[in-house]
């Protein structure tokens, strides 16, 4: 057999050995690092959407019910506070403007629910109020939110 001109048959075994792998792709146990990048991202969306998060806003002391019922998501919320400021959607309105809200509401969402949240302060004249702004302006349901009681306080 003919060689080219320069290599001869020892050379030639050498350029081969130099292309083989010489890593395999499984070899023992995982490298510990990208494994430990995996669980620190998991931790971290984990924290972030957690209701550990601390949201701005006005702090409501919604009464205690033994008896939890949910509302959809995507629900329009109204929150009442003890000193009387009023939100709707997060933004601060005034008793005389949530009817329009509502109506405004209720066109873009036909059949939305509406969540009240109240401080337990608050008088329920002013519960009754809003929910009869709501009925008119056509919300098709209207909840009122609270904290669930723990089982050592039932009675």
């Amino acid at each position: 057999m003919l060689e080219p001109p320069g290599l001869n048959g020892q050379a030639d075994l050498n350029l081969r050995r130099l292309f083989l792998p010489r890593r395999r792709l499984v070899r023992g146990i995982l490298d510990p690092v990208p494994l430990a990048n995996i669980v620190l991202l998991f931790f971290l969306f984990f924290l972030v959407s957690s209701s550990y998060v601390i949201r701005p806003g006005i702090t409501v002391n919604l009464p205690t019910s033994f008896f939890s019922d949910g509302a959809p998501y995507g629900a329009f919320v109204v929150t009442l506070s003890q000193e009387g400021m009023i939100f709707f959607n997060d933004d601060r309105i005034l008793l005389d403007g949530l009817s329009s809200a509502f109506a405004q509401a209720a066109h873009e969402q036909p059949g939305a629910t509406l969540v009240i949240e109240a401080d337990e302060r608050v008088p329920y004249r002013t519960l009754v109020e809003i929910y009869n702004k709501a009925v008119a302006a056509g919300m098709r349901e209207v909840v009122l939110a609270t904290r669930v009681a723990s089982m050592e306080t039932a009675p």
